[in-house]
């Protein structure tokens, strides 16, 4: 096997120039695969933390997952309902006391209750239809970044101020207004109750800016006319990937769904899946390519140390020896390439991670590139150069195994 390797070793000094070139190629394959997938990871899990951060891990609502069946369908195994008007129900989660006790009983992270609905803000003769949240100031700001998006005031003000109201600042520059004025609030049964403005919030997110605001939970149910009601609980959780666990779980506890963030947000999953297959499949064509390079150097070698194969297999060598060879000149050329591609990688990786640049807006003054580095992406380039490499070697090592001594020395070939 040492003599195999010293062998390989030869050939591969013989043409030093093209071994280089092949190296560097492969080197290049693999430092810009691993910089390219630390960037578009670093830039997913950088999205993933942002749209997490900005909703509930676990939503439970006072929607059903299927709707509850008609009496007379429980009683009789063959029904047909003819102009059927089912009881009004007034939706809401009952006993809200009862069931987040129920689930902070093993729910390992923070709750808070919620009434969400539709009013209409009026302000010196403008109105604006809007969502409008009723929470509990101390318990929102565990489970949201809302205090985090203060522009003006501070969101427990809402505890101190019984008719509180905070507004998104897009809606209140529509409106004019600002904070310490008094605007009016309409539900949709028709109720008005007059709000005073304790703060602004920038989320970034024009649907949030532009159509909802928060107000203190027990003014939201007398507005609403939905007193001890609430319409949602927001959980956060410790450990994120418990979100479904613990969605299917609560849905079971309390019978109303149960939404997870990965529920919530199934199709922008499936596209950072397909995102991810795109990126491994430019990974390895960028790999072949590289690829091509060895397996043109060591072609150019097999032809000619063709009269060396000759006399080593006149010698005894076997043919699986003649391909172990080229075989181990290709993977000598990925493994050096690989090597110099992961240092190149890092090194890129780190200079992309160091550049800051800065946006007009006022949500964002200064940011960076989001970089993730995994030790996953340089085992998967380097396996891939390697695995190419050997590939490449491997078809020129099959032709000279393949030879035949007696035409190479007689010269019929």
């Amino acid at each position: 096997m040492m003599l195999l390797l010293e062998i390989a070793l030869t050939h591969v000094r013989a043409r030093l120039r093209q071994t280089l070139v092949s190296t560097l190629g492969v080197a290049l394959g693999v430092g810009f695969s691993v910089a390219m997938a630390s960037l578009m990871e670093g830039s997913q899990r950088d999205f993933v933390t942002a749209l997490i951060d900005a909703i509930a891990h676990v939503e439970v609502t006072d929607d059903r997952r299927n709707p509850a069946p008609q009496p007379a369908a429980t009683a009789y195994a063959a029904v047909a309902f003819h102009g059927l008007r089912p009881v009004e129900d007034t939706r809401g989660i009952r006993n809200p006391t009862e069931a987040i006790t129920a689930l902070r009983s093993w729910v390992d992270g923070d709750l808070a209750p919620r009434l969400t609905g539709q009013a209409v803000l009026r302000y010196a003769g403008q109105d604006l239809g809007l969502s409008l949240r009723g929470v509990d100031p101390a318990a929102e700001v565990r489970v949201s970044k809302i205090a985090e998006d203060m522009r003006q005031g501070s969101f427990h003000d809402l505890a101190a101020t019984a008719n509180g109201l905070i507004l998104g600042d897009t809606a209140a520059t529509r409106l004019g207004a600002g904070v310490g004025d008094t605007v009016t609030l309409t539900s949709a049964s028709g109720l008005a109750k007059r709000f005073r403005i304790v703060g602004l919030f920038h989320t970034g997110v024009t649907g949030s800016d532009e159509g909802l605001a928060y107000a203190p939970l027990k003014a939201v149910q007398i507005l609403m006319e939905r007193q001890n009601v609430i319409n949602g609980i927001a959980i956060h959780l410790r450990d994120i990937n418990e979100a479904d666990a613990v969605a299917a779980r609560a849905e079971r506890l309390l019978g109303y769904k149960a939404v997870s963030w990965q529920q919530a947000n199934e199709g922008l999953m499936e596209a950072f899946a397909v995102r991810n297959v795109i990126m491994y499949t430019v990974v390895g064509a960028i790999l072949l390519v590289a690829g091509f390079g060895i397996f043109n150097i060591i072609s150019t070698i097999v032809h000619e140390k063709a009269r060396d194969i000759a006399i080593l297999k006149s010698l005894g060598f076997a043919e699986r020896d003649m391909q172990a060879v080229f075989v181990f000149e290709g993977v000598l050329i990925g493994s050096l390439g690989a090597a110099g591609g992961c240092l190149l990688g890092f090194g890129l990786s780190s200079y992309m991670a160091s550049i800051t640049f800065s946006f007009a807006s006022n949500a964002v003054e200064v940011t960076h590139l989001p970089i993730y580095m995994s030790p996953l992406h340089y085992v998967i380039a380097s396996a891939l150069a390697l695995a190419s490499s050997a590939i490449a070697g491997y078809l020129p090592a099959r032709r000279a195994a393949a030879l035949n001594p007696v035409d190479i020395i007689r010269g019929a070939s």
